[in-house]
């Protein structure tokens, strides 16, 4: 089980890798790390078992946050419409992206950063990633292409580019006037 003890923090040199393809098939290790890192971030998201293990609240974590520099994440976050987007990516490719720029008001956070931020981390309105998805009950890796949009589309791209050696801080702006706020303040509270 992943604890926040577990969790490596801003600075460390793994945050900033680009992290190695994963090879294929997946080894027992990277199949572990899949189905606990989806786990820890719907624990995170539990009120008793958060309390309980002192879990910050999150809605995605990259397996460079663990000091596993492979090309791997999870998410699990519910959009406005409460349609759940809940996996475990292997190899990702961002493969469109829009021209529009949205942001989260009052800005991103992360596991990896224990300080408060100041600004806003511009982001693609709109991306398509294509991946392999690990599915843990079938224990099966499945090609998919992901069509994400507002706050589901910036927690995706805020955990690719931990994959890709880059920490939401090194890209802060106290405004950005071209770009759209992804929701209102009171919308949403969970941390990236």
């Amino acid at each position: 089980m992943i604890l926040m003890k577990n969790i490596i923090r801003e600075g460390h040199k793994t945050l900033e890798t680009v992290a190695k393809e994963v090879k294929l098939p997946l080894s027992q290790a990277d199949k572990k790390c899949l189905k606990e890192m989806l786990q820890f971030v719907i624990n995170s998201q539990n009120e008793e078992i958060a309390t309980q293990y002192e879990l910050r609240p999150a809605v995605g974590i990259a397996a460079p946050q663990i000091n596993i520099s492979k090309r791997m994440f999870a998410a699990h976050v519910t959009d406005f419409d409460g349609i759940l987007y809940s996996y475990a990516l292997v190899n990702p490719v961002l493969k469109s992206k829009s021209k529009e720029i949205i942001y989260v008001p009052g800005g991103e956070g992360c596991l990896s950063v224990d300080r408060e931020t100041v600004g806003i981390t511009p982001r693609y309105k709109s991306v398509t990633f294509e991946a392999l998805s690990y599915d843990i009950e079938s224990d099966q890796l499945i090609p998919i292409e992901l069509h994400l949009e507002g706050y589901v589309g910036i927690v995706f791209q805020h955990e690719f580019d931990h994959i890709n050696g880059i920490m939401f801080t090194t890209k802060l702006f106290n405004e950005l006037p071209f770009a759209e706020p992804a929701f209102h303040l009171e919308d949403e509270n969970d941390t990236i």
